[in-house]
């Protein structure tokens, strides 16, 4: 089962230089600055949606270290009650909506047409859309933010304080209108995805065949399709409350208050598993690499994978425990928080039997899993205790909470996306990261990590509240607070530490060679980084593990011509071939549908005109996207 270093040759080895030369010519990137805007290659997007997101996570960050300078000491005055408002409503909001889900669909993105065996994503116009929306939304909040219009609600806005009653100005309005943005954008991206793996695939990547990071991501797209539009829901109505005068949330004229609540979390729980799911497919794909072993229990997996996304639908309420709800009601979510717990269990113990069968190596990036399972677990069981009403109702609103979610989060999330950088870092670039760095980074992550989150669960007990920009010198918090502000500056200095290696392992990093992890799935079946055109020939598939099982015969599939854009269309299920389908090729539409786009969107949190005369600018440039050009390869 080991794999050979040159097994990606498997596939490109029977290609001749006449057929490469046309390929490169056929699927070439454009260059230049207006051109480089009309890119919709899956590669190009998803780099350019992973730096992006990754420059709002060092941004977030840095509004975290402000927020513990100012509650490293009792009374401090380094910071206005107004200011840390707007600093602890950024980072949440930037945390959430620029960062989490944003760098999980872009690591989709990049990954999901290699591993299912195509050459592009589904819909790549719609593609390069999704991704010039995302960065408006971003430039919308934090342009704001410079200009000290930041929102200063909440990541969650509750209403009525977010309301035109209380919350004046258009703080409210930007951060429901960003909403929009990055909901649009991820909605976009969610579709494509789905397209992709169940129409996409390689021949013979059956349902059973497909790698469980693509599994992730599809059950992801779909909590993605299901849940964002409660969100947009809600925010769309918060402004028409603000902006109109309606009264969506208004108890006086007929409205509730906790239909805001209900909206948000049912969007806003689905969306930890967003966050949560694509990680479960990265420690995956990490943990059977590094093992040298299938990961055990596949189906196991499969299924877990899939109760999730169904579980994560109802449990909602269990952030509604101290609202007033029926107490009967609150009881099934109480066992549906808990029974969550069961599949989350199934994919730990399944990791960890394939690393105990396995013959592990320990590079950065299983460290980086290791890390994980052991905060994860730790994450999990707090969960489970505030998943009870009476614990909740006690810590509810206190920094146990904050304490929980970060574990859960960062633990849970962004631990496996650093292990996942590390990993395939040299597919995205061809270079390798700093094993030694690596190992810094880990620990330096892991440990300012707890150093700093742990005591939060001891300082909520001991009753501070959360979203306190400030408190008295008589009350028994200084000396924890003060520990884990210093505790933080380790912790960014560990992200200080992984971003000087990522910029010096871009610029120069040793070359990495096609599949320098002697890895098993078909994104190590092409060079790294991969040409334009993704393969050569399109493989055809026979096991879960096709670089391992098949390295001595790895057939590929036919009748792809190579003068035109063209994929395999296959089936849903056996993914046998059913036709040729053409790939459109670049367009500068989808940058100016979604310039104007925006101009609608940031227009309308001042007139509700805006709607009306915004949408004659966006049909023009949908009209642009979508008028045929004449060949099937230039139409949308």
């Amino acid at each position: 089962m080991n794999p050979r270093p040159d097994d990606f040759q498997l596939i490109d080895e029977i290609a001749g230089s006449a057929e490469i030369s046309r390929l490169t010519t056929t699927w070439s990137n454009p260059s230049g600055f207006w051109a480089r805007l009309s890119n919709v290659d899956h590669k190009i997007i998803g780099r350019r949606y992973i730096i992006t997101a990754f420059v709002f996570l060092a941004l977030g960050g840095l509004l975290s270290l402000a927020m513990r300078l100012q509650l490293s000491q009792p009374e401090a005055r380094f910071i206005s009650a107004d200011r840390y408002n707007q600093l602890f409503t950024m980072h949440g909001s930037n945390m959430m909506f620029l960062f989490a889900v944003p760098v999980m669909e872009a690591m989709a993105v990049f990954l999901v047409p290699l591993m299912v065996g195509t050459r592009n994503i589904a819909f790549p116009r719609l593609n390069a859309f999704s991704y010039w929306l995302f960065v408006a939304g971003g430039l919308l909040l934090w342009g704001a933010f410079l200009i000290d219009m930041g929102p200063d609600v909440g990541w969650f806005a509750y209403v009525p304080l977010s309301g035109p009653q209380y919350a004046s100005g258009k703080r409210a309005d930007i951060w429901a209108q960003m909403i929009t943005f990055t909901e649009i954008s991820a909605l976009c991206v969610a579709v494509e995805i789905v397209v992709t793996v169940f129409k996409q695939r390689a021949p013979g990547m059956s349902l059973d065949r497909i790698p469980l990071f693509v599994w992730s991501m599809v059950v992801t797209a779909f909590l993605i399709i299901l849940a964002m539009p409660a969100i947009m829901v809600a925010s769309t109505a918060l402004i028409l409350d603000r902006l109109v005068g309606t009264h969506f949330f208004n108890p006086a004229q007929g409205g509730d208050v906790l239909l805001w609540q209900h909206l948000f979390w049912f969007f806003g729980h689905p969306e930890v598993y967003i966050i949560f799911l694509p990680a479960v497919g990265m420690v995956s794909t990490i943990v059977a690499t590094f093992a040298r072993r299938p990961v055990f229990g596949y189906l196991g997996m499969v299924a877990a994978l899939i109760a999730t996304g169904m579980l994560a639908f109802g449990l909602w309420v269990h952030h509604m425990f101290v609202a007033g709800l029926p107490r009967l009601g609150e009881s099934f979510f109480t066992a549906s928080s808990m029974a969550i717990a069961v599949p989350a269990g199934i994919q730990i113990f399944c990791w960890l039997a394939t690393l105990w069968d396995g013959r592990p190596v320990f590079k950065t990036p299983l460290l980086f899993v290791i890390g994980f399972i052991v905060t994860f677990v730790m994450g999990g069981l707090t969960g489970v205790m505030v998943a009870s009403v009476p614990f909740d109702t006690q810590v509810h609103d206190t920094y146990f909470v904050v304490a929980h979610f970060h574990y859960v989060l960062i633990g849970g999330a962004v631990f496996p996306l650093l292990g996942a950088v590390y990993y395939w870092f040299p597919k995205i670039t061809g270079r390798m990261m700093s094993e030694r760095l690596g190992r810094v980074v880990f620990w330096l992550v892991f440990v300012g990590f707890h150093m700093t989150f742990f005591p939060m669960h001891i300082l909520g007990v001991m009753g501070m509240p959360r979203r306190v920009y400030t408190y008295q010198p008589e009350l028994p918090w200084a000396a924890l607070n003060l520990f884990v502000s210093l505790s933080s500056v380790v912790l960014a200095l560990g992200f200080l530490v992984f971003f000087i290696d990522v910029i010096r392992s871009a610029r120069s990093g040793a070359p990495a060679g096609p599949n320098p992890w002697q890895a098993f799935s078909l994104e190590w079946a092409t060079a790294s980084p991969p040409p334009p055109y993704n393969f050569v020939h399109i493989p055809v598939v026979e096991s879960r593990e096709p670089l391992w099982m098949q390295r001595d015969h790895f057939p590929v599939a036919e009748g792809v011509r190579f003068d035109r854009r063209e994929l395999i269309v296959s089936g849903v299920v056996a993914a046998e071939p059913q036709a040729r389908e053409s790939s459109v090729g670049h367009s500068i539409w989808p940058f100016w549908a979604a310039v104007t786009t925006s101009i609608m969107l940031v227009w309308s949190i001042f007139s509700p005109w805006a709607v009306v005369w915004g949408s004659i600018p966006v049909a023009i440039t949908l009209i642009g996207w979508f008028w045929p050009k004449g060949t099937p390869e230039d139409e949308a």
